[in-house]
């Protein structure tokens, strides 16, 4: 069985693949392990000893918050998912967005 990412880019500063998984359906724990095996394959595989480790990212049609974070816990790989959305939302809701991100980042350090 061969099992292949849906889209792969090279960030020239980061020096490190980029590794993007579409799923058009709710966001699963299982998503995060594919992904997971798809990093290790460039590692493993692709990398060069100048790459940094790839990054994986899962753009899912809907994704609750706390599957996300369960399922990337104690995972080493970078995986990130989001939220894809098809039309563009108010500048407003992007502001509120924005801000939350921001509130949240400063609540970190």
């Amino acid at each position: 069985m061969n099992y292949y990412v849906d889209m792969v880019f090279y960030n020239k500063i980061l020096r490190a693949y980029v590794l993007i998984d579409l799923k058009i359906n709710k966001l699963k724990p299982e998503n995060f392990g594919q992904m997971n095996m798809y990093i290790n394959y460039y590692k493993n595989e692709i990398n060069d000893e100048l790459d940094q480790d790839p990054i994986g990212i899962i753009l899912c049609a809907d994704k609750e918050q706390s599957i996300a974070e369960l399922s990337i816990q104690g995972l080493q790989n970078n995986i990130y998912a989001a939220k894809y959305t098809t039309v563009m939302p108010d500048i407003e809701v992007l502001q509120n967005e924005v801000r939350k991100v921001i509130e949240n980042f400063d609540k970190k350090d």
